[in-house]
Order: structure tokens, then sequence, then C-alpha cells
């Protein structure tokens, strides 16, 4: 299905991509705490929301 070339391309990319999303997240980190306080009303909003429509899909059901 893939060549060994294509698997050890894929490899390097994941490890790559993961190491440099790691890095540019902790050089955020500061400002993530200064614009982003209440970011769990968020996903609790969210999470309801979608509850919500779980909900709604069974009781119509």
């Amino acid at each position: 299905m893939f060549t060994p070339g294509q698997m050890q391309f894929a490899l390097f990319f994941i490890i790559a991509f993961t190491i440099v999303m790691v890095v540019m997240y902790r050089k955020d980190l500061k400002l993530h705490r200064i614009y982003y306080k209440n970011r769990i009303w968020v996903l609790v909003v969210f999470l309801a929301f979608i509850g919500s429509l779980f909900v709604l899909k069974n009781l119509l059901k």
C-alpha cells in the first residue's frame, strides 16, 4: 500500500510536527494565560450544547 520511503516520511513528519507544536505552545503559554482566562467556561458551554442536542435527538425519536 505504501512504499518504505512514504512510511519513513510520514513517521518523520508526525514526530517533527508534534515537536514543533509543543515548542510553539510552550512559547505562547504566557499569552494564553493572559488572553484565555475563562477558557474552561467555553468548554463547559460547548459540552452542554452537545449534550442537549443528544438529549433532544433521543427525546424526539
